[in-house]
């Protein structure tokens, strides 16, 4: 499907009078200005899972705990979510929220965790900031469900939309790393500041790290990795829609390079 950038902007919700610069070092530039994305707020029906039979003893501080995720298949996966119990944040969920879309998508884009629509349903990203998230993929060609998983740096909704704390998002890193691994994405997008200091390691803000080269180490798997504004904030500083729109460009044009080394090294194989 081939649209034009005025329908890409568009479906951004920017008017047309964002223009993308020219100049390639303004997706290195760091921005300074940015307050803190809450969690974002969304509906649905609880979601009947597959009863198997995982690894159990996962407790908080155990030793043991990320090399038994670390073995998991998807369903092993979702059903230990399913039961954690190694952060407070279990303690009011509805349901913890895993994650959705492809399992062998090329596309992994991680918020920060599950709003109260989010734990009804146990789907990530609905309501507003869903729509607009929704919006954004399109804007690069993408569909939800389309070779494109969305998840999050934690599985529970945090009570009262409050930010994820370091000893939550420390607790279900082992599960998103997990994620990656199963998947093997050949493009990581962080939406967000906890989505960050979940993969990378960062606390700093967000206008600080977006722009910059960083990458995920998965074994001997190296994958690109852009950071860019919440769906949540965009929609509260709407301003920084065109900031997005340039760390979405980035993140596009990093994919094809990814497939075409793919491409290319499939080729070298082959001869």
């Amino acid at each position: 499907m081939t649209i034009s950038r005025e329908q890409m902007l568009h479906e951004m919700g920017l008017s047309p009078q964002w223009k993308l610069r020219d100049n390639p070092s303004v997706l290195r530039g760091a921005e300074s200005m940015l307050v803190d994305e809450p969690v974002e707020a969304s509906p649905v029906t609880p979601v009947q899972m597959p009863q198997v039979q995982v690894k159990r003893a996962l407790v908080a501080g155990t030793a043991e705990r990320p090399e038994q995720i670390a073995g998991m298949s998807w369903d092993e996966l979702q059903q230990s979510v399913e039961d954690c119990r190694a952060c407070r944040l279990c303690e009011e969920r509805q349901q913890a929220v895993l994650g959705v879309g492809e399992r062998s998508a090329d596309w992994l884009f991680v918020g920060e965790g599950p709003g109260p629509e989010e734990d009804v349903r146990g789907e990530p990203f609905v309501g507003p900031a869903g729509k607009l998230l929704d919006a954004m993929l399109a804007a690069i060609g993408l569909k939800r469900g389309e070779d494109v998983y969305i998840a999050n740096a934690v599985k529970c909704h945090p009570p009262g939309n409050h930010a994820p704390e370091a000893a939550e998002i420390l607790a279900c890193t082992p599960y998103l790393k997990r994620q990656i691994a199963l998947l093997q994405p050949k493009v990581i997008v962080l939406l967000g500041r906890a989505a960050v200091h979940a993969l990378l390691g960062s606390e700093g803000l967000l206008g600080s790290l977006r722009g910059k080269p960083f990458e995920y180490r998965d074994g001997e798997r190296s994958i690109p990795v852009v950071v860019t504004y919440h769906p949540a904030y965009l929609l509260r500083t709407l301003p920084d829609k065109a900031k997005a729109w340039e760390d979405l460009c980035r993140a596009r044009a990093l994919m094809r390079e990814a497939r075409a080394s793919g491409l290319a090294n499939a080729e070298n194989v082959s001869i």
